[in-house]
């Protein structure tokens, strides 16, 4: 079936001819698993971040730290997801600490995915860490992204990135909705 994972038999929401390793701006969304309200609370319209809230934020601005070739735009922790943009401004590649090369890979060059993966392990990692909690899951295994095209878009979703936590008592990921 077309879209379809056959290994896990779960459909993929990627573009199948797509590189996701090329330079471009992408909208990520990643949900905290069962999407439980985790990372903090919104109070006045504004995010007031846990301890796991505050290891989830850290980590984002360690991204270009252990990759080159990411840019950093917009980001917010929400009580059960993030949300930010992140732009490929050239071909990502591991920065040397302590990021593991397989050898059946022909180049260093990294994908979206792997960025996103490594985040979700960093941040995961810490936060077991922190509770004496190994292996609890912190993340849904997937994530949402979309293709940033234009700066019309890039600025409307930047806007609403922003301003995401005065309109939580309206989010689709409210819980309490």
């Amino acid at each position: 079936m077309p879209g379809r994972c056959k290994k896990h038999n779960r459909r993929s929401i990627r573009l199948p001819e797509y590189d996701y390793g090329q330079e471009g701006a992408y909208y990520i969304t990643i949900c905290a698993q069962d999407r439980k309200c985790i990372f903090g609370q919104i109070i006045n319209g504004r995010m007031q971040l846990n301890e796991w809230g505050s290891i989830v934020n850290s980590f984002w601005d360690k991204l270009t730290e252990n990759y080159h070739g990411l840019i950093l735009d917009s980001f917010v922790v929400m009580p059960n997801h993030v949300h930010f943009i992140i732009i490929i401004a050239d071909d990502v590649v591991p920065r040397g600490r302590g990021e593991v090369i397989s050898p059946l890979r022909d180049s260093e060059k990294r994908t979206l995915g792997q960025v996103l993966a490594f985040y979700k392990y960093q941040t995961t990692k810490a936060i077991n860490l922190a509770n004496n909690t190994p292996g609890r899951k912190i993340w849904q295994r997937n994530y949402y992204e979309h293709i940033i095209r234009n700066e019309k878009s890039h600025n409307e979703i930047k806007r609403y990135i922003i301003e995401n936590p005065r309109y939580w008592a309206v989010d689709d990921e409210n819980p309490e909705r």
